[in-house]
């Protein structure tokens, strides 16, 4: 009997059961490698970001590979640790034009516009029925394809759906009439002609700081969520890349005690010793992340909204998009 019962398994037990072909190995190019100065008692301090993939942000993403290239950020710090919200990195003088250090040339200026337009989205079930087989086919308007597995329930208060694409949560608002072909009832089986997805603010990921619109950053200032999700952020601001290891050394810094958390002092501050590419780290670990088209993955939400186990009394039944932390670590080299 005690063979028989999968549904004891918690979430991590299902992740460290995926086999090997569910795992996707992130490309060292696309990681940023930034390590701050030591703390005080001399501890190292790294802190690795990947980078997001396309369709999503690919303007300011485009951007930090040039400040990378430049070593542009090499010696700014971290200048705002607010308490459950963000810390952020960035030129101390940046606000004062006689001081702010100068950005390289060749920046893009982004246009306002954090969402990718999706021309149709098809949810389809495989013949077995079953809801861990579901896919969301996604065409996006430069033609290109993507496949997202929804989220179980869609529950939502930012979005009418929440989903993972490539690895990575993301919302949906969709748009036109869903397709008279579908099944009358069926809320899994639909086609939508037009959407707007975009990639949502959960803990450790990385967003641009900008001023006041139309601005929208170069990406010579960024910031990593530290606290609950700020999902009032999501289409406000570009999500660039989530940060995959050191977080700790982000989230533990002291709180400032300036207005939203900046530091009122260059002593408070923590310098940033250099930022590089994962591809110019010789050393550096390989990461993977586990595909979200995986049926190691669906289990794995599944868990996470509907735990009973020895802990567990009381199943949520569903579960937020950013409780779900896609999970990553360190492959095999």
């Amino acid at each position: 009997m005690a063979q028989d019962a999968p549904a004891a398994r918690t979430p991590n037990d299902i992740v460290a059961g995926a086999p090997a072909g569910d795992w996707v190995r992130i490309a060292p190019s696309d990681l940023l490698v930034m390590d701050l100065a030591p703390d005080p008692s001399g501890k190292a301090r790294r802190v690795v970001i990947q980078l997001i993939p396309a369709p999503f942000s690919q303007g300011w993403v485009g951007n930090i590979r040039r400040l990378v290239a430049a070593r542009w950020y090499d010696g700014i710090a971290v200048v705002r640790v607010q308490d459950n919200y963000v810390a952020q990195w960035g030129d101390p003088e940046g606000e004062n034009p006689a001081k702010a250090k100068p950005l390289p040339k060749g920046l893009a200026v982004v246009r306002e516009d954090y969402a990718a337009k999706v021309k149709t989205s098809v949810l389809h079930l495989d013949k077995t029925g079953s809801r861990d087989s579901a896919r969301l086919d996604l065409v996006l308007n430069d033609g290109g394809r993507n496949t997202a597995r929804p989220m179980l329930g869609d529950r939502d208060a930012y979005a009418q759906r929440t989903l993972f694409v490539d690895g990575w949560p993301a919302a949906m608002g969709e748009r036109g009439p869903a397709d008279s072909a579908s099944p009358a009832g069926n809320p899994d089986v639909f086609s939508q002609r037009e959407a707007s997805l975009w990639p949502i603010h959960c803990y450790g990921y990385v967003g641009v700081g900008r001023n006041n619109a139309p601005d929208t950053g170069t990406g010579a200032e960024l910031y990593a969520v530290i606290g609950h999700a700020p999902r009032q952020l999501d289409r406000n601001v570009a999500i660039v890349g989530r940060v995959i290891s050191g977080i700790e050394n982000l989230s533990a810094l002291p709180r400032g005690t300036g207005e939203i958390g900046f530091y009122k002092t260059p002593a408070e501050r923590a310098a940033i010793r250099s930022v590089r590419l994962g591809s110019e780290m010789p050393g550096l670990p390989a990461y993977e992340y586990l595909s979200t088209d995986s049926r190691s993955f669906a289990a794995y939400v599944d868990k996470r909204a509907n735990r009973q186990d020895d802990f567990y009394v009381h199943p949520a039944g569903g579960v937020d998009a950013c409780n779900v932390p896609v999970p990553i670590r360190e492959a095999a080299q």
